[in-house]
């Protein structure tokens, strides 16, 4: 960011700007979609089989595995991109904020160091 733009006044209007296109990203899911076949069993076609959908996400601190129809595959891929989305805004937002704080806010002095 150039210096012209840390004015508080700039800070504050990029904040909200961000703070808004956080607001129009709703239904959002971490995870990853992966689409999956089955290998047939001995003496069936040798066709694989699907394939079928399946989210993947961690839930207090193990994974969960959950099959989709396909007719869930496509919206749920979208709460992904847009929960990823969100973890750029929000990281932006911090950025922006410490910055924004430190500009409209007293800090310690320094001492001056000892020789």
């Amino acid at each position: 960011m150039k210096k012209a733009d840390v004015s508080p006044r700039r800070l504050s209007a990029r904040i909200s700007r961000l703070a808004g296109a956080l607001a129009k990203n709703r239904c959002v899911l971490v995870g990853t979609i992966r689409p999956r076949w089955i290998a047939p069993r001995h003496g069936a076609s040798a066709k694989r089989l699907g394939p079928y959908y399946q989210w993947t996400f961690k839930e207090a601190g193990k994974t969960v595995t959950v099959n989709l129809s396909p007719s869930q595959v496509q919206l749920f891929q979208r709460a992904i991109d847009r929960q990823r989305r969100v973890e750029q805004l929000l990281a932006e937002m911090r950025r922006l904020s410490r910055l924004f704080l430190e500009a409209t806010t007293q800090g310690v002095t320094k001492r001056k160091p000892h020789n």
